[in-house]
């Protein structure tokens, strides 16, 4: 009999808020087996975090029965606290090495072994803000592993990743769970993981509905001991069910038919979108990081030009460049060379307020980080975006509860945002975004830790918002959201495709 590494009965867990309760998790049971990579999915807010730390031990349980075998290790969404400002990365993997026990020698050769493994073999003297994104959330997975955990825990680790690396690192947890004797538990959207999982649970407001293995798998639905059954509902609109079902019995079966064929929405139309005059132009735009170990243009002599009414789509593997691209186009950090220009805004000749007065005119801004206030509910955080930008209270309440509503949080408005989902949260930073109705809108990684209904709806008001007559430049590894873009920008090793984004050739720039 396989050794169990979880064991998780009817747990329950019950936040309590000014606004009310809110159930977390309702029930959900889980069991998984030491050497099993188990992939958990579900929509935004299904409860797949909470699970994750309930089984970590940061979440207390309301109700039910939990064991687990450790020592544990997570891997967070949010790489930066793993990883901290204070060391090298390959410093701060082996000192989680010697924590437990490894010898100085060892645990350095261990982090070296690791960080070859997730493609960042010689970027050990990097610190966390020399990385992109996607190399922190590696080097992250890289310190939770160090260790050899009994049990992983992993929360997204693929959401920033282009596919290549987002398949190596799959592929490196299955190797850690069947190899190293561990139990890997994966929270995700990406359907890759279906793919390399032993097998795949599914959670939907907070209650393990079924299983599968394989994408194309045999899928069982679990049935409570109330005789409930959770079916869901991409399965329901697949099937062409919605509303009134008619349910029939036959030996060892029943059977569910629509009563009338659902209406599908057609999600693979790619807007026919109209530029218009050049918003944003980069000449010759460098960027470059020193550190003692080494040297890295991350942005390498650049040259674009953005148009209004069109949606600008940044592609290429993880750190590529794509994020220190967009902080230039934004005004959040300064090129070493070139120039980046904003309207009539040149900004070489700003000075720091300067800056912040051409975001806050011009520029909405999306981090991979959603950076909401936790203590703030949903509609303060949004609603504080426009007063900063000297909106009246009322007319930015009013805004901002529009702009949630556009991305289906209304319900969520007044719920406080530490008690938020990743998903949620990134959704309320978009909605902070589209409320201030800006120019220029930069998002990186919009839909890294959204499901996949949540990432094309995110996608098509991107898309929206480029018709209406803003400049949206966007790095992705989405497919979702390539496909509705005006213009694909393809970049590697610091460089963009010659001809991307429709930039002629500029001057020559003294």
């Amino acid at each position: 009999m396989a050794e169990r590494a979880v064991d998780a009965r009817k747990l329950f867990v019950v936040h309590e808020s000014a606004t009310g309760n809110v159930v977390s998790l309702q029930g959900a049971s889980l069991q998984v087996d030491v050497g099993e990579l188990v992939a958990v999915m579900g929509p935004s807010g299904s409860g797949k975090s909470t699970l994750l730390n309930c089984l970590a031990g940061l979440q207390s349980i309301t109700a039910g029965q939990l064991r687990v075998e450790g020592p544990v290790a997570t891997v967070a969404q949010d790489a930066a606290k793993a990883l901290g400002d204070d060391q090298a990365i390959a410093q701060r993997i082996a000192l989680r090495a010697r924590l437990a026990g490894t010898r100085r020698k060892a645990a350095q050769h261990r982090a070296e072994l690791l960080l070859a493994r997730v493609g960042l073999e010689g970027r050990g003297q990097a610190r966390r803000a020399q990385l992109s994104g996607g190399e922190q959330q590696r080097a992250a997975l890289c310190v939770a592993i160090a260790a050899r955990p009994r049990l992983l825990l992993v929360d997204e680790v693929t959401g920033q990743l282009d596919a290549n690396t987002g398949r190596g690192i799959l592929e490196l947890l299955k190797a850690l769970a069947h190899d190293e004797g561990a139990a890997v538990l994966l929270a995700t959207h990406d359907p890759r993981a279906t793919e390399v999982a032993d097998r795949t649970v599914t959670i939907r407001d907070g209650r393990v509905t079924g299983e599968y293995q394989g994408r194309n798998g045999r899928r069982y639905v679990f049935v409570d001991d109330g005789g409930l059954l959770r079916l869901d509902p991409d399965d329901l609109q697949a099937a062409g069910i919605a509303g009134n079902a008619e349910v029939s019995l036959a030996p060892g079966a029943l059977i569910l038919r629509g009563t009338h064929k659902a209406q599908l929405r057609d999600v693979s139309h790619r807007p026919e979108l109209k530029g218009g005059d050049e918003l944003v132009r980069l000449e010759h735009v460098r960027r470059r990081f020193r550190t003692r170990a080494e040297t890295v243009d991350a942005v390498a002599g650049v040259n674009l030009a953005l148009k209004a009414g069109a949606f600008h789509a940044l592609v290429g593997p993880s750190g590529c460049g794509k994020t220190s691209l967009l902080h230039l186009i934004a005004g959040l950090d300064r090129p070493d060379h070139g120039r980046v220009t904003i309207g009539h805004h040149d900004l070489s000749h700003e000075d720091r307020a300067g800056l912040a007065r051409v975001r806050r005119e011009l520029i909405a801004v999306v981090p991979q980080v959603s950076a909401l206030v936790a203590g703030l509910s949903t509609l303060d955080n949004v609603a504080l975006g426009l007063r900063a930008r000297g909106t009246t209270a009322k007319v930015a309440k009013q805004a901002a509860y529009a702009a949630l509503a556009e991305l289906d949080l209304q319900d969520l408005a007044h719920r406080p945002a530490g008690g938020l989902s990743g998903g949620e949260r990134q959704r309320a930073a978009l909605a902070r975004a589209f409320a201030t109705n800006a120019a220029l809108i930069v998002a990186d990684e919009p839909t890294a830790n959204l499901d996949e209904a949540n990432a094309i709806k995110v996608a098509e008001l991107l898309a929206t918002k480029a018709l209406s007559g803003a400049c949206v430049v966007c790095a992705t590894h989405d497919a979702s959201v390539t496909a509705r873009a005006t213009t694909v920008i393809a970049m590697r090793d610091g460089k963009v495709a010659p001809g991307a984004g429709g930039a002629q050739a500029p001057p020559a720039i003294a």
